[in-house]
């Protein structure tokens, strides 16, 4: 699963959560200024991709009538324009590596801001900062079905959409974040 804008927060504090119950992560500043570097990071790692998803679009649109008459599916070609583009850029498509080199970054940003200081294997600790992001990613869908099943038990029906909906989504999924120790 890739990475969306509107998780980046609870990513971002996940991380900085997971990396001071670590044990062997000590914080020379609080919580919030390692949480706001993963969010820093993460940022700029979403806005890439997005300029690239534009670009792509972009050539795409160029070459609509070209695919058009050659019959080609307009996805596919997305995604080999994509990943040729990616390459040029430096951009890491594969989710894994990306986390990895994203967990790197976090790691040694926030070590070289003296935010943070560990006695551990660089290794070691930037796996907390990779298991954050996979195991938040990997739970978002879990959250989401919790948090819908509240909303549709509660006795006002909220219409999907409306901002009395999102505002409600909102509050109950940092609850059940909360709830699961990742907020």
């Amino acid at each position: 699963m890739r990475i969306r804008l509107p998780h980046i927060p609870y990513i971002s504090r996940k991380i900085a959560i997971d990396m001071l119950n670590s044990g062997f992560i000590t914080f020379s500043s609080g919580i919030e200024s390692v949480a706001q570097v993963a969010d820093e990071i993460l940022r700029e790692d979403v806005a890439k991709e997005r300029a690239l998803d534009e670009k792509v679009n972009e050539i795409l649109d160029d070459k609509s009538e070209d695919m058009h008459i050659m019959q080609v599916d307009k996805k596919s070609m997305f995604w080999l324009v994509k990943k040729r583009l990616a390459e040029e850029s430096g951009l890491i498509l594969n989710h894994e590596d990306r986390y990895n080199s994203l967990s790197h970054k976090i790691l040694e940003v926030s070590w070289k801001r003296n935010l943070i200081d560990y006695k551990v294997s660089e290794n070691r600790a930037k796996n907390v900062i990779y298991l954050s992001i996979e195991g938040y990613l990997k739970s978002y869908e879990d959250i989401e079905d919790a948090v819908i099943d509240k909303i549709d038990n509660l006795s006002k029906k909220l219409i999907a959409g409306t901002e009395e909906y999102d505002l409600t989504f909102e509050r109950y999924y940092e609850d059940e974040l909360k709830r699961r120790g990742m907020f």
